[in-house]
């Protein structure tokens, strides 16, 4: 595919929305180089949408930043984002996208770069909108949850660090588990998909993942599932001689949980963010099942000490691995190919893919789910061979589990009940 590049006249803006994931700067760095090098201003807004919905020209003037090779050409290797970020929702706030478009028009901007997750592309599609092609956006998918529907099922940038840290810092808690005999709960970064959770827990080789997806798609999840499967599997590796593990759960997990039941849990606060997205930062996830499943073992006249920790804030600003710093060059480099190209191919505000080093642009209409009206979400496929691999390493409760007359009992005798009590207290989970 050849596409003759037509350079317009015009300013080049960047900025980074929603959470921080590794491989920010590499974007920005290669997005500010390669515009550089075709003659274009290039300006970094500084908090995402932040100042751009408030219209203040002043204001927001004093929060962009003129990006040239020299700022950018070491930041590849760094995590975080030298533009900052924010998830401030230009839909959501008074004038918002208007003012987006008028701010945007004043420092002559022709070119848009963002970078974010689904809620970043969905503000960009409403500017955009807007603008009326006035100015044309290329959208960089960024998330270590890994849930954009990129082609091919490529990976989100970010995600392969925050995988690959996630890994380690799990590895360490199961040496530590081993070695104090005793239980954590691990919960990591994941809204709507368990990519990152269960990518962690299968490459550690964890005790259990447990992922919103494998409860359907549809409904509340009840609390008392989840704990009975972390109970499960603590049980069952009693009964194998073994007194400690690991349990890794998607934080998603918390917004399938019913707002009533976590309303009348003491301490959690049900609160949303600007996009309607539950804050989990208030929800404590991992402590609730903590809690719960510390209470049932000493109902039993059992003290049993479990250990609750978020890694999610950990890995989002972690120095991106080779893959990540590979990847978002490509990324930004093909961003602004985009952009300066207008055949068919290139027409149009589009998110940004790369597929073994080719561009696959992606246009802003194929990436918005018809019903909700905003981006799709990628799920895992709890039908797949990847998924099926992962479970088979999980230690929890199986049919042939309640069928097997020597590890029955011994799962009935470390439950404190008989083995008929114990069927029909657990056998759902088997089903």
């Amino acid at each position: 595919m050849s596409a003759k590049k037509k350079v317009k006249p015009g300013n080049l803006a960047i900025l980074v929305g929603g959470g921080p994931a590794p491989g920010l700067n590499g974007v920005i760095a290669a997005v500010t180089i390669e515009a550089r090098r075709h003659n274009l201003n290039v300006y970094g807004i500084m908090d995402g949408y932040k100042w751009l919905v408030k219209g203040d020209a002043a204001e927001f003037k004093a929060n962009v930043k003129e990006l040239r090779i020299s700022d950018v050409s070491r930041i590849h290797y760094d995590g975080g984002s030298i533009l900052r970020t924010s998830r401030t929702n230009p839909a959501k706030s008074p004038n918002g996208v208007e003012n987006s478009v008028k701010l945007l028009q004043s420092l002559g901007v022709s070119y848009m770069v963002t970078i974010g997750g689904d809620d970043t592309a969905f503000g960009a599609m409403e500017i955009a909108r807007a603008a009326g092609g006035a100015i044309k956006f290329a959208h960089v998918p960024k998330t270590i949850d890994n849930d954009l529907p990129l082609p091919n099922n490529l990976p989100t940038f970010g995600y392969q660090t925050a995988r690959d840290l996630g890994a380690t810092l799990v590895k360490n808690l199961m040496e530590d588990a081993r070695t104090m005999d005793r239980w954590y709960i691990t919960v990591a970064m994941g809204r709507h998909a368990g990519h990152l959770a269960l990518g962690i827990a299968k490459s550690a080789g964890a005790t259990l993942a447990i992922i919103a997806e494998e409860f359907g798609h549809e409904g509340f999840i009840p609390l008392d599932h989840i704990c009975d499967i972390v109970e499960t599997a603590i049980i069952k590796r009693r009964a194998m001689g073994n007194h400690h593990g690991v349990v890794v759960i998607a934080e998603g997990v918390a917004e399938r949980l019913s707002p009533e039941e976590l309303k009348q849990i003491p301490g959690v606060i049900v609160e949303y963010d600007s996009f309607g997205n539950i804050l989990h930062s208030e929800i404590e996830l991992g402590k609730i099942i903590k809690l719960k499943v510390e209470s049932r073992f000493a109902a039993r006249g059992e003290k049993m000490s479990m250990v609750e920790i978020n890694i999610g804030y950990v890995l989002r600003c972690a120095d991106p691995i080779p893959f990540d710093q590979e990847y978002t060059r490509d990324l930004g480099f093909q961003a602004v190919r985009y952009l300066l190209n207008d055949n068919d191919i290139y027409k149009g505000n589009a998110m940004i893919s790369v597929d073994n080093g080719k561009l696959h642009p992606i246009p802003f209409e194929e990436i918005i789910d018809k019903e909700t009206k905003k981006t799709a979400v990628r799920l895992v496929d709890i039908t797949s061979d990847s998924y099926r691999v992962a479970r088979s390493y999980m230690v929890r409760l199986e049919k042939r589990d309640l069928e097997d007359k020597q590890l029955l009992p011994r799962l009935a005798a470390a439950a404190r009940m008989t083995p008929r009590q114990f069927v029909e207290r657990f056998e759902y989970l088997a089903k």
